[in-house]
């Protein structure tokens, strides 16, 4: 019998590809600023063929970058399967700003590469190397599906060439071979579907459980399970107030970004308590204050909601690709003018929100959906879409937090980006690295064409802090409260 060689989508995966549509592009990205070094040419510009070869060599430690979507007969599951046409100069490009170069037209360039949908007849990702910025510079423009990663595993695609030391080896290794698995026939994805499905009910009343072990584990008995559950269900069917960032949107972007001292973070931390991303929740939320009340609205009147995407990898699942998010619900204190009171009330709306079991309940959903019918995860995505349950996403990923480089060229920064939704014209992403918070604002391009006065605010609140952390603390909160 001849082998053929085949991976389901999760159903989390799959609801990636489920929501995504004309305009809400579901690509995750990223915009990394790196030194030259070695890879500068005579003629001034980036030797892409060298940064070729790095990626080839790499290539083998993240396979699902060589695979590609199939679906299957009948049911129209998706499945990934190697790609036998694979083709790295495809996937790796080479553009160059229009001179003079700078950091405001790179913003331009990511936000067009960003506004393009990925190609779902080829591996769901591009890298686009960018010469011709100044400062003997260049940029990175990395977009991969959602389907395939979460913005942790973002980090890998890149993450494959870092290293941790300045020192570059006299040659590249060779890549090692790569022969593509065997596709399955058709047949043969439609007996497998069916075995699936026939086993469902099976595994819905044995396995199903068994699938949301660590959450189970960690709720106890049956009544938290259905606490945690009505949390999740709660939180993602009650619609958040409108507002100009919940509006329909198109397929164009804008990109904008800022940054942010992770010690002057952690001292506001260490002083008034909390974690730092109830510190950058607070930020958040006197910008978006300032924000809309130029834009005409009162915010005493507004249920602001933001959705923060939790990390639920542990030590058995840290390696893996595809999604292993669980989402939380969080209202921001729009309504209170003082920064120490906006902070208090976020640590004390974060700590509600962990006990309600909203994360636990969310894992629970994925893995009932896994168990049955991964369609149940898309349906249960659209209904949260339409009932816009949260304003904005906000997603926090923990960067490397010492330098880092290519073959020798230090990376100098790196910006996230997360996609948007329906009806959601904004999304804020944040990496750490190096003991700077860097800040990715993705916007449709005709819902904000004032982005970069949010950007404004949001520095004017960092700014801030740094007064509030010499300040007297405020009364602090639970001091059980988890750090991040």
């Amino acid at each position: 019998m001849t082998y053929a060689h085949f991976e389901r989508l999760s159903a989390l995966d799959n609801s990636f590809l489920g929501i995504e549509d004309g305009v809400s592009h579901m690509h995750i990205g990223s915009v990394a600023i790196f030194e030259k070094g070695q890879f500068g040419t005579p003629a001034g510009g980036v030797d892409i063929e060298a940064i070729r070869s790095l990626m080839e060599s790499e290539l083998h430690r993240v396979p699902r970058y060589r695979q590609r979507l199939r679906r299957t007969p009948i049911f129209d599951q998706p499945v990934w399967v190697d790609d036998p046409h694979f083709n790295l100069n495809y996937h790796v490009r080479h553009t160059h700003l229009p001179l003079p170069g700078d950091d405001r037209q790179l913003k331009r360039l990511a936000a067009r590469l960003m506004s393009q949908a990925l190609d779902r007849g080829r591996p769901l990702w591009e890298m686009w190397v960018v010469e011709g910025l100044p400062d003997d510079r260049f940029a990175i423009v990395t977009k991969v599906h959602h389907c395939m990663i979460d913005g942790v595993g973002s980090v890998r695609l890149t993450g494959a060439l870092l290293r941790p030391t300045p020192d570059r080896p006299t040659a590249i290794d060779p890549p090692p071979s790569w022969i593509p698995r065997p596709e399955p026939s058709p047949t043969e994805l439609v007996v497998a579907e069916l075995a699936h499905r026939i086993a469902t009910p099976a595994r819905a009343l044995a396995a199903g459980v068994r699938a949301a072990a660590q959450p189970a584990r960690a709720l106890g008995g049956a009544r938290d399970i259905a606490t945690a559950l009505g949390a999740s269900l709660g939180a993602g069917l009650r619609s958040a107030s409108p507002t100009p960032l919940n509006v329909p949107i198109g397929p164009h972007r804008r990109f904008d970004w800022t940054t942010a001292d992770m010690e002057a973070l952690k001292a506001v931390r260490a002083r008034h308590g909390g974690t730092v991303n109830d510190v950058v929740l607070t930020v958040l939320a006197g910008a978006l204050r300032a924000f809309l009340r130029r834009r005409g609205l009162d915010p005493n009147a507004l249920d602001f909601r933001v959705m923060v995407p939790v990390n639920v990898r542990d030590t058995t699942s840290r390696d893996e690709v595809g999604n292993r998010v669980a989402m939380i619900v969080v209202r921001l204190p729009l309504a209170e003018r003082d920064p120490l009171e906006r902070l208090r009330l976020t640590v004390a709306e974060t700590m509600r929100v962990k006990r309600s079991q909203q994360a636990a309940g969310t894992q629970l959903i994925e893995a009932l959906s896994d168990a049955t019918f991964p369609a149940l995860m898309v349906q249960f995505a659209n209904l949260t879409a339409l009932a816009r349950p949260f304003n904005v996403v906000v997603t926090n990923v923990p960067g490397p937090p010492i330098p880092v480089y290519i073959h020798g060229a230090r990376m100098l920064a790196a910006y996230p980006l997360v996609p948007l939704f329906t009806n959601q014209a904004l999304g804020i992403a944040l990496l750490s690295y190096a003991g700077t918070l860097h800040w990715g604002f993705n916007a449709d391009w005709d819902a904000l064409p004032d982005l970069h006065e949010l950007v404004e605010a949001v520095e004017r609140e960092l700014a801030a802090l740094a007064t509030l952390a010499i300040q007297a603390p405020v009364e602090r909160a639970d001091p059980t409260a988890v750090r991040v």
